[in-house]
């Protein structure tokens, strides 16, 4: 059976999982390993002892893509790069998934998306494995459908993204704006952004109000609360942090016949009698209250994360099955996190489009003063990679 043969480029975190469970554990029975780089030899070494030794090691990307060993490639880098190397991999006509974000600022973003346009015949990816939770997939079913009127009122609290200072000392690029790029929401919370995206579409306006080294030693965010606004009116608040010791993890939506929470492992559908509108019109009690019940939603219970996602992107190369997130729709929980800072550095309301060049420009001006100066040298136990990582 022709399987898809694939290189990744960056052995950090992310990276080395990958490439222990491709090699070891048969992951995904359409894609076999077949190269690795990292421009860190030390984990070259590392990969030969703890990955395989019969596959092939290069410590220089671009002689890795020329090699003809591989026609697909994963790229699990430090942010800035991830555009860079996934349009090497266009240009060449490999195939490519990039880990999120899809890059630090929607510019160079832009950029990858007009390339990936020149090659139709690639298949780009991204990472967005919080797409394969089945519980993520029935909230914006169940939204999406209409069944139950329009969004009045969104709001995401994801504080369970507790992180110590050893993480943050483990390489010298992390949590500095030349390194990352930013902190929580450009490495922990991509996620959920995009997912903020996926389910309740883009808003016209974003406040962020940010707190820089919090609860930390860093130079960036660790501590976040957004309002977002809608064509419509509607509004929605994401709050997010690295310093909560236990945090929590709690999206709920009210909508204009049911409210919707998905909050740990479980999703809860409390559906209303009438639509709010009718009921405020006909109610005659003061402190009446919309009658309503609770509904047992049923779920596919899959929820198979990296896996799922590289099985997808194999499928789309070899069968042309459809990816689980398309390669172009990096920008979208890109552009809100951009949003989010710019309005921060500015002390007021950002409307969206974003003003990329602007975004860019105070960007620059942080990164021209950050602590990091040299090239990021991770010393992050079994992790480390010149090339880095995220999460």
């Amino acid at each position: 059976m022709e399987k898809v043969r694939l290189g990744i480029i960056g052995i950090g975190n992310q990276g080395s999982t990958y490439a222990r469970r491709l090699a070891k554990d048969n992951w995904v029975e359409d894609i076999e390993l077949t190269a690795i780089c990292d421009s860190n030899p030390a984990r070259i070494e590392w990969a030969k002892e703890n990955v395989s030794p019969d596959i092939a090691y290069f410590t220089d990307a671009m002689e890795m893509l020329d090699s003809g060993r591989i026609n697909a490639c994963v790229v699990s880098v430090p942010h800035y790069d991830h555009p860079r190397y996934v349009m090497a991999c266009m240009e060449r006509g490999i195939h490519v998934m990039c880990e999120k974000p899809a890059g630090v600022y929607t510019r160079q973003v832009r950029e990858m998306n007009e390339e990936a346009k020149k090659h139709p015949d690639v298949v780009f990816g991204m990472m967005f494995n919080q797409r394969t939770n089945c519980l993520y997939r029935k909230m914006r079913e169940l939204i999406q459908s209409g069944t139950y009127g329009k969004v009045r009122r969104a709001n995401w609290l994801i504080t369970n993204w507790y992180r110590s200072q050893f993480y943050y000392d483990s390489g010298d690029w992390r949590a500095t704006w030349s390194g990352e790029g930013g902190g929580v929401l450009l490495n922990q919370c991509p996620h959920q952004l995009d997912l903020w995206q996926w389910i309740l579409g883009m808003p016209v306006e974003v406040q962020a109000f940010m707190n820089y080294g919090q609860f930390h030693d860093i130079e960036v965010e660790d501590d976040v609360t957004a309002l977002m606004k809608y064509e419509d009116g509607h509004t929605g608040v994401f709050i997010t942090s690295t310093g909560d010791p236990h945090g929590s993890n709690r999206f709920e939506v009210q909508m204009d016949r049911a409210q919707l929470i998905a909050e740990g492992e479980k999703l809860y559908l409390y559906e209303l009698e009438m639509t709010e509108q009718e009921w405020t019109v006909t109610n005659k009690a003061p402190f009446g209250v919309v009658p309503g019940h609770e509904v047992n939603v049923e779920m596919d219970g899959e929820n198979p994360q990296h896996q799922g996602v590289l099985k997808a992107w194999a499928g789309a190369i070899l069968r042309g099955e459809p990816l689980v997130a398309g390669g172009a729709e990096g920008i979208n929980g890109l552009t809100l996190s951009n949003a989010m800072h710019l309005s921060a550095f500015l002390g007021k309301p950002v409307r969206l489009p974003l003003d990329e060049d602007l975004y860019y420009e105070e960007l620059m001006k942080r990164v021209a003063t950050s602590r990091r100066k040299d090239p990021a040298k991770a010393v992050f136990a079994d992790t480390s990679s010149t090339y880095g990582g995220s999460h």
